[in-house]
């Protein structure tokens, strides 16, 4: 097959799940599939990141002056180039995207939120709306809602996020398939004790700390702290890392003394910290997958996590779970992980389990096995249109 991907995500300096998401995906597909021919589809915006790829794929680029080459491309110049380059899927990794005439569609939708009512998304907990995320919020849910009427097949990244988006969309059900997130091969656990003693030195954390990302429900993570015993308070700090300003409250907590914020880390030492945290801490209010926690539990951290959407899912039973706004069973969790050795040696055993049973080879095959499938979709409905005009 000639397979077309949308990876313009990797051309534009991002971060995130979604960009982890592609970065990871699109190399294992080229692994799985070399009897396919991959066509990627970047933009010049930044330069692309996937280096040596292999013989069965190149890479096309769309022009990129400001946002509006983005849109153009969303709208017109993607689909006209794929329909040049006779693609016969195209895979739009990223919510939305329109393919070409004569060929299968595939969108992988990562959670429900660009389908959930506007007044529902504008009013989302942690967002700080300004003009420009309001008109990129409308954007991204008419582009989404306008190519779920044309895909043949909707992927998404767990059951749950399965669930919703059928929930909020009148999509066929029977053809929304889940297939889970890897771990990036390249991640380990870090043991070398002057690696660990080279990050606590350069961002000053000479206690042990719990780790948390300061856009996932801080709040809730510093309610919970100043219900711990003082004796772990302590002997015990709070490390918020982030990849921008996050809520006031963690500067707040931040000034009086409760935790450290880390901005815009490298990743390498992003990992350290997790190898070295006695529990990260993730009480999101919403999560499609949530690869946060597989990367503390492959790091070796003692995983609580919030009981809602996809995260029970993932965790698999190797984690704490509570709600998202419950700072008393939180503050308990907390107690017994950093007041119990044997119970975060516990965690930590179930972490690595769980763990191993996650990999970005087994997302590949399930997905060249979906793109199969949206191939034999999309030539039983032209048929079908073939036969309805000849009938008419």
């Amino acid at each position: 097959m000639r397979i077309g991907i949308d990876v313009r995500y990797l051309s534009h300096g991002l971060v995130g799940g979604v960009h982890t998401y592609v970065r990871n995906l699109v190399p294992a597909l080229l692994a799985a599939g070399p009897e396919h021919q991959f066509i990627l589809y970047a933009d010049t915006k930044a330069p692309f990141e996937l280096r040596d790829l292999s013989a069965n794929a190149r890479v096309r680029y769309l022009p990129y002056r400001n946002a509006l080459s983005s849109i153009a491309s969303d709208v017109v110049r993607l689909r006209r180039m794929m329909s040049a380059d006779r693609v016969e899927v195209a895979h739009f990794p990223t919510n939305y995207g329109f393919g070409p005439r004569g060929g299968a569609t595939v969108i992988t939708l990562h959670d429900a939120m660009t389908l959930m009512p506007l007044s529902h998304t504008l009013r989302s907990k942690g967002t700080r709306w300004n003009t420009r995320a309001r008109a990129m919020t409308i954007y991204l849910y008419c582009c989404s809602h306008l190519a779920l009427r044309r895909a043949d097949l909707v992927l998404t990244v767990s059951d749950h996020a399965r669930r919703e988006i059928a929930r909020y969309s009148r999509y066929d059900a029977g053809r929304i398939v889940p297939i889970h997130h890897g771990i990036d091969a390249e991640l380990r656990r870090v043991t070398d004790p002057v690696v660990l003693a080279e990050v606590r030195a350069r961002y000053g954390l000479e206690r042990p700390f719990i780790l948390a990302d300061g856009l996932k429900n801080p709040a809730v993570i510093v309610r919970a702290w100043q219900r711990l015993p003082q004796h772990l308070r302590d002997s015990h700090t709070i490390v918020f890392f982030a990849r921008h300003e996050p809520l006031p409250v963690v500067r707040e907590a931040e000034a009086a003394g409760q935790c450290r914020l880390l901005l815009n880390i490298p990743r390498a030492d992003l990992v350290a910290l997790y190898s070295m945290a006695r529990a990260f801490v993730f009480p999101s209010w919403l999560e499609g997958f949530g690869i946060p926690i597989l990367e503390a539990m492959t790091c070796g951290a003692p995983v609580i996590c919030a009981d809602n959407s996809a995260m029970p899912e993932v965790a698999g039973g190797a984690a704490l779970l509570c709600n998202a706004e419950d700072d008393h069973t939180l503050a308990a969790h907390l107690g017994r992980v950093l007041g119990d050795p044997d119970e975060a040696g516990r965690l930590r055993t179930l972490g690595f389990a769980r763990a191993r049973q996650f990999s970005w080879q087994r997302a590949a095959e399930q997905t060249l096995a979906a793109y199969h499938r949206a191939a034999g979709i999309a030539v039983t409905g032209a048929d079908n249109r073939r036969l309805h005009a000849q009938q008419r």
